[in-house]
């Protein structure tokens, strides 16, 4: 299973320069007036977290070739999503044992 899940992580790792063909946002990518105009509000959590950095803004690292940055981006963002599965994971488990 894990072998599994391990090809299909790096499938859609190795097809995530795909998104550099568009000239669309991403899905969910959109801007916080998109989503006035969609929802008719914008809502509170949306307005406060503005003021989060993000790690590889733009997926692009300066002086690092667009492509390479989107890989790169990717990886970093398939290392900490599945590093939060799997501690989750652990302490669920521990939980389930102790109880």
């Amino acid at each position: 299973m894990k072998k599994k899940a391990l090809i299909i992580l790096g499938v859609l790792i190795i097809l995530t320069p795909l998104g550099l063909l568009t000239s669309y946002d991403a899905w969910g990518e959109w801007d916080n007036e998109y989503y006035k105009q969609m929802l008719g509000f914008l809502p509170k959590g949306f307005v406060e977290a503005n003021g989060i950095k993000p790690l590889i803004p733009d997926y692009s690292i300066p002086g690092v070739n667009e492509v390479v940055g989107y890989y790169i981006s990717a990886i970093v963002g398939a290392v900490i999503l599945f590093g939060i599965y799997f501690i989750l994971a652990k302490i669920i488990k521990k939980n389930s044992e102790t109880n």
